[in-house]
């Protein structure tokens, strides 16, 4: 890759932002008076706050399917620096959590993205990295799916693996790509009920939803290539 496009992805930029999940909005009007959204409002979300660097589009999706897909493991880096550009400054963490993928799709793939990123994050923090969640079921595609239906989809997907990892603590859960948090808020319900203090997502890029009608065939299409792994 040239610097030319690694230095092309750009944050992802609204007027109008949830205060917890950081989803945008083309207006305030979905948003309370505190700036929550409704699936936040409602404590349909499992993560206490999220943050994502831009949108999954252009060079950004670009790069990430060279990574994920076509196995480029040395664009970590870059990505991960990305990744750190959207996290808060003063924000504190006691551990780094990566998106556990299932086995059989992991053995496939021949590595955990998620995992490869959240090692460069814990370093550049300087607190241990745990993979403290396992992925006990193979969960069909979201796309398609509405809210209630994707939530109910990735229920009871994860199970702790190491809860001294969490008990207490401050997670900082990784992942690649953001949808619309199903599978992340599934997997941060999974480190609480570990004893987790808190839990905040980082992810990489999250699918802009302000870019499509809902009935839009084109949405579907799009969906079924950024399902998160």
């Amino acid at each position: 890759m040239c610097a030319r496009c690694l230095a092309a992805p750009a944050p992802m930029a609204a007027e109008y932002f949830c205060v917890t999940c950081r989803t945008p909005f083309q207006n305030r009007f979905p948003l309370d008076e505190s700036g929550r959204c409704r699936l936040c409002r409602t404590g349909a979300r499992g993560f206490d706050s999220a943050y994502c660097f831009g949108a999954y589009e252009g060079t950004l999706r670009e790069l990430i399917h060279l990574f994920k897909y076509r196995r480029m493991k040395p664009l970590a880096r870059t990505l991960s620096i990305y990744l750190m550009s959207a996290l808060p400054r003063d924000q504190r963490f006691d551990v780094v959590v990566p998106m556990p993928l299932h086995w059989r799709r992991q053995w496939r793939r021949g590595f955990n993205q998620s995992e490869l990123l959240a090692s460069r994050i814990a370093r550049s923090c300087g607190i241990p990295l745990k993979n403290a969640v396992r992925r006990i079921r193979s969960t069909e595609t979201q796309a398609g799916l509405s809210n209630a239906k994707r939530r109910e989809n990735v229920a009871g997907a994860f199970r702790m693996r190491h809860r001294r990892a969490v008990q207490g603590r401050r997670v900082l859960l990784i992942d690649d790509v953001m949808t619309t948090g199903a599978t992340a808020s599934a997997c941060a319900l999974a480190l609480k009920r570990g004893g987790a203090k808190s839990v905040t997502l980082l992810a990489l890029a999250r699918v802009d939803r302000r870019l499509f009608e809902p009935a839009n065939e084109k949405l579907k299409a799009f969906s079924r290539t950024t399902e998160v792994a």
